[in-house]
């Protein structure tokens, strides 16, 4: 081994140290912009090493990867600073996206140099690897698009396949069929590849499209998972000690994360792996509660927050939406300005992606310690005076526990009406994202303050301010 290439090794191995203190700080909001500037600086070293290291023949490429870098480079801080906090959810499926395409690009060049070579002197165990990356990128790939589509609203449940599963089992056992044709008959041709190429970026699309946009948070860190699977697969490829673990990293963070997220759902991951689960938009109709709304008023409900000892607020997407969270904590800081202790519920599937509340309310400067999670909340809500149910639907939906023709029935959810009284911030009465009615609306604690939740806020600010 040459200097340059012990020097590689050398800086390949500092960069897997700072993914994982990377990773490490992440997990914390208070950490986690270091940590994120820790894990950004560990792949600049790993790609300034690949760069210097000596490749026989690889003189001609640097202009295309400079080119490839400074394109990257514009595209990605021209999202970072133009992407709303509404839409952070669909760039993290582009970029899962992209990983994953990225996977099948590799898969199809090394693919195409076996092509070329006839066959002769391949390793299986290569061939087999690049099978199952140009599998896992095509899922990840097409799979991240339909996600993407259904979080901005134009793919929205609106396509339905016919016996989902059965076409996801039949695609991949025509997969799996034609990869073992490839190794067995040595067959490895363009137009093979070229169909196992499509049959992927298929089954990529028939694994997301029967899944409802009510459960993307989970198809998000699943998809999340493959990508890194992807990515540590292309490292087995070329050899390479930084993608491998990187990829090894970012896959079991996603895979943990997909538990988590199918636990907080009360899902199993062999139905979110076959694609059937939360189909959604089937009304719910097992519900007794009569349907009556009863309405509040910012003046009223300034009164009541102003005098209360504890108060709650559970987030959702509908506060993403409006854009309220900042305002949201001013009227926080001034309820405990008037000694009204203030708590975050957190339900870990509010938002569109894991953790958006979490990371909305991070934004907006709300102290880590003032978040609660699900089951804590749901012990400390029979204290509360109030709750402030603002923007979330379906993870406060009482049609959970209520009703067993729901397609929500069973998932854990923000037992709200356990407080004193709930008020709920809504511009109507809309379903949720999972397409039912929420039977919290006509609850006896319940009363409805209709309106956009900013303005909503800044007048309850202005109205708690001066009673």
């Amino acid at each position: 081994m040459t200097t340059a290439q012990t020097l590689t090794e050398y800086a390949y191995l500092l960069s897997i140290v700072l993914f994982i203190i990377g990773l490490k700080r992440l997990s914390h909001p208070e950490s986690a912009r270091k940590g994120n500037l820790i894990a950004a600086s560990g792949m600049g070293l790993a790609i300034l090493a690949t760069l210097f290291t000596p490749i026989e023949g690889s003189a001609g490429n640097y202009l295309w990867i400079a080119g490839g870098m400074v394109l990257g480079s514009l595209i990605g801080l021209t999202a970072a600073r133009r992407v709303k906090m509404t839409k952070m959810p669909e760039m993290v499926s582009l970029f899962n996206g992209l990983g994953g395409a990225c996977a099948l690009l590799i898969a199809v060049v090394e693919f195409n140099n076996f092509a070329q070579a006839g066959g002769t002197g391949v390793d299986v165990g290569a061939v087999v690897v690049t099978l199952f990356t140009l599998f896992v990128g095509g899922i990840s790939f097409t799979g991240s698009l339909v996600a993407y589509g259904k979080l901005d609203g134009f793919f929205r449940d609106s396509i339905k396949l016919p016996a989902p599963v059965v076409w996801n089992v039949a695609l991949l056992l025509i997969i799996i069929a034609l990869s073992i044709y490839m190794l067995t008959a040595g067959s490895i041709s363009t137009p093979y590849i070229l169909a196992l190429l499509g049959l992927s970026l298929v089954y990529g699309f028939t694994f997301v499209t029967p899944i409802g946009g009510g459960d993307m948070p989970v198809v998000i860190s699943l998809l999340n998972s493959f990508t890194g699977l992807g990515a540590s697969l292309a490292g087995l490829i070329y050899g390479n000690q930084v993608m491998i673990v990187g990829g090894i990293v970012v896959g079991a963070s996603g895979t943990i994360l997909t538990v988590l997220m199918c636990q907080a759902m009360n899902r199993s991951l062999l139905n979110v792996i076959i694609g059937g689960f939360g189909g959604g938009g089937a009304a719910s109709g097992g519900s007794t509660r009569e349907q009556v709304v009863k309405e509040a008023t910012t003046g009223d409900l300034a009164i009541q927050l102003k005098y209360a000892q504890k108060v709650y607020i559970v987030p959702g997407y509908g506060l993403a939406v409006a854009q309220a969270q900042h305002v949201s904590h001013e009227l926080g800081k001034v309820l405990e300005e008037n000694d009204v202790q203030v708590r975050y519920a957190i339900h870990p599937v509010a938002g569109r992606m894991p953790g958006h509340m979490n990371v909305l309310l991070a934004e907006a400067d709300v102290p880590y310690e003032n978040l609660v999670e699900l089951e804590d909340a749901n012990k400390d809500f029979p204290n509360a005076d109030v709750v402030m149910v603002i923007g979330a639907n379906d993870v406060v939906n009482p049609a959970a526990k209520e009703d067993p023709s729901s397609p929500i029935y069973g998932m854990p959810i923000l037992d709200v009406e356990k407080a004193k009284a709930v008020v709920v911030m809504k511009r109507g009465m809309s379903a949720g994202y999972a397409g039912i009615q929420n039977q919290l609306f006509f609850g006896e604690k319940t009363r409805m303050l209709f309106g956009d939740a900013k303005k909503s806020l800044q007048s309850l600010v202005k109205e708690v301010e001066e009673a």
